[in-house]
């Protein structure tokens, strides 16, 4: 090799070398750029969650063989019958209350109505639905070809919120409500903030991050009651409503 070449392929080597320091220089600023925006604390918690099982931080309201987390609403047993891995309202016998309270809350719930419909139409066609704090309704009914006001429909906010589709599938199949809660918080007697809800019916957006008007009524408009955490509770509507699968988990209760 001649002695020019050499010089010009030394030549090349040190601008390749140059550039090449010069780039790691680069990437080691933005590097170090990037790094001001990481957080690495709080790191979350490990939770299990296999397909068909609820996760592994989440409270179980039923374990398929009695009422245990649930009470009447002046306490004691709750008077609801079980039978073959579910729940049903025992008509006339009253609501039922977990025994724990909750505020903020994922919420799974299944449930079924009965296939006799004969003569039952609007909100008399197998009404329950779940109370959350006992003050928020997100109603249970049979909405498969059932006209109804659409705010009274099945995964309404009762009186309040018209879901966005409805996911009914036929009376005697199992329905599924997933439900994320945000409790409503107040300074001393006024409310600072309202609650807000989302629900999946059948695994379909149906609220979206809808905000609660507050206490549901059957009459008249809601409002709001300054409270804290409360139980969740089911209805006695008079219909053989039956419930399963039901668990929740606690989101944020620092009130």
């Amino acid at each position: 090799m001649k002695k020019t070449s050499r010089v010009w392929l030394l030549i090349g080597m040190c601008t390749a070398i140059s550039g090449f320091s010069l780039a790691q220089d680069e990437q080691a600023q933005r590097e170090k750029m990037a790094q001001k925006s990481e957080v690495w604390e709080p790191v979350p918690v490990i939770v299990s969650a296999l397909d068909g099982s609820m996760p592994s931080d989440a409270i179980s309201l039923f374990n398929g063989e009695d009422l245990i987390a649930w009470q009447g609403l002046d306490g004691g047993d709750a008077p609801w019958s079980v039978k073959g891995g579910s729940f049903t309202v025992k008509p006339a016998s009253g609501d039922i209350k977990t025994k724990q309270s909750f505020c903020d809350i994922q919420l799974h719930m299944e449930w079924k109505t009965p296939t006799d419909v004969e003569g039952l139409k609007g909100q008399q066609r197998n009404n329950s639905g779940i109370f959350l704090q006992q003050r928020y309704e997100i109603q249970v009914l049979d909405s498969y070809n059932n006209p109804t006001y659409a705010n009274g429909q099945a995964a309404s906010v009762y009186k309040q919120s018209i879901p966005l589709v409805n996911v009914m599938r036929p009376a005697g199949q199992w329905q599924s409500y997933d439900i994320i809660y945000t409790a409503p918080r107040f300074d001393g007697a006024t409310l600072s903030k309202p609650a807000y809800v989302t629900v999946m019916h059948n695994g379909v957006l149906v609220q979206n991050h809808v905000e609660v008007q507050g206490k549901t009524e059957w009459i008249g408009a809601p409002s709001y009651k300054a409270h804290g955490c409360a139980p969740l509770q089911l209805q006695d509507h008079g219909n053989q409503v039956s419930f399963r699968n039901l668990w929740v988990r606690e989101l944020n209760n620092k009130h």
